[in-house]
């Protein structure tokens, strides 16, 4: 069984930083398709960020420069490094994975606010 649980959102300044982690058990992530996507107001969760199964990363273009996606692929965790947040970035976000594409297994997510 596959099974997501992200962490460290949370309450932010505008300009802070925050790490997000999303521990992934029954699919290995070194070998998955696995992104981040966020969402604002309940509205669609597109992907910001993804690492392909062959390790290459994508960004959206509102976070490219900003925002950095991660594997441990010993501790099977997916990371996101967000920088240099905005009120524009308060969402919602969730980790997927998958074995081809990512969009597979979702977590159920955790909130980021940003306050101006």
């Amino acid at each position: 069984q596959v099974q997501l649980a992200e962490s460290g959102g949370g309450l932010v300044h505008t300009g802070g930083s925050l790490t997000l982690s999303c521990e992934v058990t029954g699919i290995r992530v070194g070998t998955s398709a696995v992104a981040w996507t966020r969402q604002r107001d309940g509205g669609r969760r597109p992907w910001i960020a993804q690492i392909t199964p062959s390790g290459v990363m994508r960004y959206e273009d509102s976070v490219k420069g900003r925002f950095i996606i991660s594997r441990d692929n010993v501790k099977n965790v997916v990371y996101l490094e967000m920088n240099d947040l905005t009120p524009e970035d308060t969402a919602v976000y969730a980790c997927a994975v998958g074995r081809v594409v990512w969009s597979d297994y979702w977590g159920s997510g955790t909130q980021v606010t940003v306050s101006s």
